[in-house]
């Protein structure tokens, strides 16, 4: 019996995988229940969310207060310590790879894990009001809760299978959130956009782990990254496309262009869906992919960089200039996003990973705040679109407020965070000597200030142009805004050059560390010509929007001939991928393809059968049953008759069987005179 233990334990043990650098004691090593924690809400919300008051909200609630205070603790930790635990267990085996699942906590997850939690703790505080009389609650909780769920499950990930199934996961969830409201055609088609560019994408995240785990016999990340850092293995050969195809996914969940066009339709969903997953947290996951796979892009496949920072720079101009035509202010915002994806990408790109991964931080705070603040304007005036609105300032005066130091957050104002994370991915461009990215970023910089402006005076200046009468927004929804608004203020002063640079030592923590810190002091030159665009895209935007036209209608009054049409069909990307992708394969080819399984296919298939009964019937009745049937059933039939003749020999007398024995000894004697 002990020896049966033995073996049983030995074998548990060697399914078992850790790392531990530092003192995470016991909160590093029940860190799995941030993972587990939101799964199990998501299966009691299904089966008892009906029968609560608040129909399962405060399950999810509760949830993510738990993920929020144990991030935090795992945060504080990791500050003091600069922790790196990681541990997986083995749960099935493919030849000689290893499936794991397991969970990481280091600098980078434990940054993750806080805004991960403390976002979604807000975001579903503030949507247990905006949410309020939905005609589907219940289930909008639970699905919420699976998002925090599977986005907790990638980000935890020491693997790349776990990774993947956390970012299908969240793909999911934001399929199923922005089709909430299904009955109207619009956001159920916005849905399927999403999911359909998505999986596009993640073949190439999907093969790209393979790519890199195959010469290095290990999905472990670590191991991977070993490999690269050692230069062990056949990896050195397959590294540039394996950074390029994981790329690819990045570009998929980050909205980079030309994959960027789900993210604005995807407001069709709940706001809350849109600040916590499409602009806070499941939109910055290409950015964490890049961030935790930095090493590789640094080292081997440091080539692969180049088309992220020219995707990125793409990104952050054009998704800026298509905010300035939008009406519809979350819109306006989704623009704002990928906008701002562009920029930490590109920065990822130009080898300034911790200002990329800054710039992630700020953005969460001042996106989720915006998005929260335009939920609250919707739902006081019952319209997304900016020419209903005008003149909120007044009965919304803590959404105006809030909305405010989100804008000049996100413009990079200083001392608001954008200023700071922002400023640093600028530096970043001018120290490695990209100056024609600079100059983009710094147009970018412009132009964000200047549809910020834009949004900020249509939406609260003038005169109100809806119908109904505005008022502000319940507490519960109002509270959460007011504490983004404050960390939008001080979110980024955990990474002043010069002063404290904390946020650079959390996300460092690693044994390898392969950012390039170049932020001992401001760049003042390009300090000073950053906040100049802000400000002049503040001014401009001023002049142009904030007076109301005589027709009280916010229109633009600005338009460049040639330009505003161009943004107005969105650069024509959404109409060649329906004229030349979709289209093509809802009309020509799926005909061409149902006429070839209906006339092609059906008809090999229905040939086969035709043969082959005809050849059974062949088999059946001509072999078996005029042939080998008939043949058998004469031999049987003939012995038969020989038997029943031969028996009538058998009559029991015995002088006719002597008479027999006489005739056969004379014809025996006979045949040998004969023949003898």
């Amino acid at each position: 019996m002990n020896t049966f233990t033995n073996l049983v334990l030995a074998a548990a043990e060697e399914a078992e995988h850790s790392i531990e650098y530092g003192d995470g004691g016991i909160f590093a090593e029940w860190a799995w229940l941030l993972v587990i924690v939101p799964f199990v809400a998501f299966v009691a919300i299904v089966f008892f969310g009906k029968r609560l008051p608040r129909q399962g909200g405060e399950i999810a609630v509760g949830a993510m207060a738990f993920v929020f205070i144990y991030a935090a603790i795992l945060f504080v930790i990791n500050t003091v310590e600069g922790v790196v635990f990681e541990h997986s267990v083995e749960v099935a085996r493919i030849g000689s790879f290893a499936i794991e699942w397991g969970w990481v906590v280091d600098g980078l997850s434990s940054m993750m894990y806080l805004v991960i939690g403390l976002l979604a703790f807000l975001i579903f505080t503030y949507a247990l009001g905006y949410m309020e009389g939905d005609v589907r609650p219940t289930w909008f909780f639970a699905a919420f809760t699976l998002f925090a769920g599977s986005m907790l499950l990638l980000v935890s990930a020491p693997n790349l299978i776990q990774l993947i199934v956390g970012w299908e996961g969240v793909g999911l969830a934001s399929y199923l959130l922005i089709g909430h409201w299904w009955e109207d055609k619009e956001n159920s088609s916005a849905g399927m956009k999403a999911f359909y560019v998505n999986k596009v994408a993640d073949i190439g995240l999907v093969i790209g782990a393979f790519v890199l785990a195959i010469p290095v016999g290990s999905f472990r990340i670590s191991d991977v990254l070993d490999a690269v850092v050692g230069n062990s293995g056949d990896i050195e050969a397959v590294a540039f496309w394996g950074a390029a195809l994981l790329f690819i996914g990045a570009m998929g969940k980050s909205a980079q262009f030309p994959l960027h066009v789900w993210l604005p339709d995807a407001m069709a969903g709940p706001t809350p869906v849109s600040a916590l997953m499409h602009a806070a947290t499941m939109v910055t996951a290409g950015v964490y992919l890049l961030g935790r796979m930095y090493p590789l892009y640094a080292e081997m496949a440091a080539e692969a960089r180049v088309p992220v920072l020219i995707i990125g720079t793409i990104t952050l101009i054009i998704a800026g200039l298509l905010a300035v035509v939008q009406d519809d202010i979350k819109k306006v915002l989704a623009y704002s996003t990928v906008s701002q994806l562009g920029y930490m990408v590109a920065a990822m790109g130009a080898g300034a990973y911790t200002a990329g991964l800054f710039h992630l931080w700020t953005h969460a705070f001042f996106k989720g705040l915006l998005f929260l603040g335009a939920g609250s304007v919707i739902h006081s005036v019952h319209s997304n679109n900016m020419s209903d609105m005008g003149g909120l300032r007044k009965p919304m005066p803590v959404t105006f407020g809030t909305f405010v130091a989100g804008t000049l957050a996100l413009a990079g104002i200083f001392p608001l965070a954008g200023f700071f994370s922002k400023d640093e991915i600028l530096a970043a461009f001018n120290y490695e000597g990209y100056t024609a990215v600079l100059v983009i970023g710094v147009v970018g910089a412009f132009v964000t200030a200047f549809y910020m402006a834009r949004t900020v005076f249509l939406t609260f200046y003038g005169t109100y142009k809806g119908h109904g009468r505005p008022h502000e927004s319940p507490r519960v929804m109002t509270m959460p805004m007011v504490v983004l608004a404050g960390l939008a203020v001080v979110g980024g002063w955990v990474n002043i050059p010069g002063l404290y640079t904390g946020f650079t030592d959390w996300v460092g923590t690693r044994a390898q560390t392969f950012a390039e810190h170049h932020a001992e002091s401001f760049d003042w030159p390009v300090v000073a010509i950053g906040l100049t665009a802000a400000f002049l895209g503040i001014v401009a935007g001023y002049f142009l929007y904030y007076r109301d036209e005589e027709t009280q209608q916010a229109r633009d009054s600005f338009r460049i001939p040639l330009l505003w049409p161009l943004l107005e069909h969105k650069y024509y990307l959404d109409d060649l991928y329906m004229n030349g992708i979709v289209t093509p394969i809802k009309g020509p080819i799926a005909r061409f393809v149902d006429w070839t399984n209906s006339y092609v296919l059906d008809g090999i298939v229905n040939a086969a059968g035709f043969v082959t009964r005809a050849l059974a019937r062949f088999v059946y009745q001509d072999l078996d049953q005029r042939g080998i049937d008939l043949a058998l059933n004469g031999v049987a039939y003939s012995t038969d008759d020989l038997a029943g003749r031969t028996r009538l020999l058998q009559t029991g007398k015995v002088q006719q069987y002597a008479g027999a024995t006489v005739i056969g000894a004379v014809l025996l004697v006979i045949g040998f005179v004969v023949f003898g």
